[in-house]
């Protein structure tokens, strides 16, 4: 087993410690004995790819749907775009359609990069679809997806139907049938 100075077993310590609890002081690092049985495996955690979140990608993540999802049981079609994080300032955007009744109408998967944000226009992400640029404006509850190329977001919907439009936030998790 390989052993290292002194210094970085108590830096180890305190990773451990800090991560138990987090209001726990850490004294005596001088004590060169293991901190755990031997039989224990910890799994372990690559730094390198600890991400914190942007406050922005932060908002914006959760399910969003277009206004005939509240009519969904009379049968109104509706879009809904469910947006996870991807890295600090990146989220995936994935969009679908009701498909308890019928096939879905919109199918899209993609991802977006922070633009900027301000108090006026809300948070904006970019992505490229069908050689146009989307642009996903986030302000308060509702989430407006809009593109340069006029029809390049009719692409990923059937009968007429297009990605563009505006939804709202939803409390939980959007039911896809």
């Amino acid at each position: 087993m390989t052993q290292f100075p002194s210094r970085y077993r108590c830096l180890s310590v305190a990773m451990l410690g800090v991560a138990i609890m987090t209001t726990a002081s850490l004294t005596g690092c001088n004590n060169t004995s293991p901190a755990v049985d031997n039989k224990l495996s910890l799994p372990s955690i690559d730094m390198t790819k600890a991400t914190t979140l942007s406050p922005a990608v932060a908002t914006v993540i959760g399910d969003y749907a277009s206004a005939g999802y509240a009519q969904r049981a009379q049968g109104n079609d509706w879009v809904a775009v469910m947006i996870s994080a991807n890295g600090a300032e990146q989220i995936n955007i994935k969009v679908r359609a009701r498909s308890d009744v019928k096939k879905p109408t919109c199918t899209f998967d993609g991802q977006a990069t922070l633009m900027g944000q301000d108090n006026a226009h809300g948070v904006i992400f970019e992505t490229t679809a069908n050689d146009s640029k989307v642009f996903l404006q986030f302000k308060g509850d509702k989430l407006t997806i809009d593109s340069e190329g006029k029809y390049a977001l009719n692409y990923y919907c059937s009968g007429g139907g297009s990605i563009v439009g505006d939804y709202q936030k939803l409390v939980g998790k959007v039911e896809l049938n």
